[in-house]
């Protein structure tokens, strides 16, 4: 509790771009739910590549400038409900992906958010696998399902399909009867063929744009020139989802002459797509790997780890025992 008696609690800020070590634990006021909003006490918060691509830009993708305290992926429990809310009560057991892109304040002890940026946690999931789920899982879900409509039959080729979103959308895209062939090096094909990929691709040993053919769908979560290049392996009428802004010598001419459809996909906050994901996972058609658990006060380490681009699957920071 503060001098002025406001209730306080642990949060991870930077005050400025850079590495890593401009990471620091700090204590600052806990929020208050507002009208349509919740309180969230976080048990666990998922890190993702935006969390360190924003930490070392010093910048929101939403403009928002530093003092800032990062992180998306939030599992945890209802605390208190503001005005208007049905969806939950406290008590509840919730996951999510509040406000993206604009800040959400995950790596924290509580986050504020509207209740319809959460979804009630599966019941067989504990906290650190439910903070791994909502920003990969969503973005693969609205790439392939919203977006590329993906249907039984359908080729899909997924580029590092061993990492937070790949494996994720591997899984998606077999829950919905496709074929899926996914880029990865060589020592975690056994891990994507448990997750049911029909045919994998070590990208230091063979080229992808040579490779495959026929595709229906690609989703690029690489970026660079895996873009322009995957036009090769399309069939006419294909899709091509990008996670990351196409670059600026993608030919979308040749794009366009081919028939293809390509385009850059940034996730939104959405509860029909957190509840069809818990579906999945109640129906045992999808499971999150976590690579490594850090403590809240460990998220330099954790971003250090991530930003080697060597995990498998998801890291996560434990906030609340």
């Amino acid at each position: 509790m503060s001098e002025t008696g406001i209730p306080q609690m642990r949060a991870v800020s930077q005050d400025t771009p850079g590495g890593p070590e401009v990471l620091k634990v700090i204590t600052t006021d806990r929020p208050v739910p507002g009208p349509t909003e919740v309180l969230v006490r976080v048990h666990a918060a998922g890190v993702n590549p935006t969390d360190w691509k924003t930490r070392a830009a010093g910048r929101f993708l939403s403009g928002s400038e530093p003092p800032f305290v990062l992180g998306f992926d939030v599992s945890g429990v209802v605390e208190a409900v503001g005005l208007g809310v049905t969806l939950f009560a406290p008590g509840d057991k919730v996951f999510g992906m509040p406000r993206f892109p604009h800040p959400a304040g995950a790596y924290a002890e509580y986050v504020t958010a509207p209740a319809r940026h959460f979804a009630h946690l599966p019941a067989d999931l504990d906290h650190v696998r439910g903070a791994a789920l909502p920003l990969a899982a969503l973005t693969a879900w609205q790439a392939l399902v919203d977006t590329a409509k993906v249907r039984p039959g359908a080729r899909v080729l997924i580029h590092a399909a061993a990492g937070g979103v790949g494996h994720l959308a591997v899984q998606i895209a077999k829950s919905r009867g496709a074929y899926v062939i996914g880029t990865a090096r060589r020592a975690k094909h056994d891990f994507l063929r448990g997750l049911g990929a029909d045919e994998l691709i070590d990208y230091t040993e063979q080229d992808f744009a040579t490779a495959v053919r026929d595709i229906d769908i690609v989703l690029d979560t690489i970026g660079g020139d895996y873009g322009a290049r995957s036009l090769r392996t399309l069939r006419p009428g294909g899709s091509l989802v990008s996670i990351l802004p196409l670059d600026d010598g993608f030919p979308a001419d040749r794009a366009r002459e081919a028939r293809v459809r390509a385009g850059f996909l940034l996730v939104e906050p959405d509860r029909a797509g957190l509840e069809a994901v818990a579906d999945l996972v109640n129906s045992g058609k999808l499971q999150v790997n976590v690579d490594k658990v850090v403590p809240l006060e460990d998220a330099a380490q954790a971003h250090a780890l991530g930003e080697t681009g060597r995990t498998t699957g998801k890291i996560v920071l434990t906030v609340a025992p």
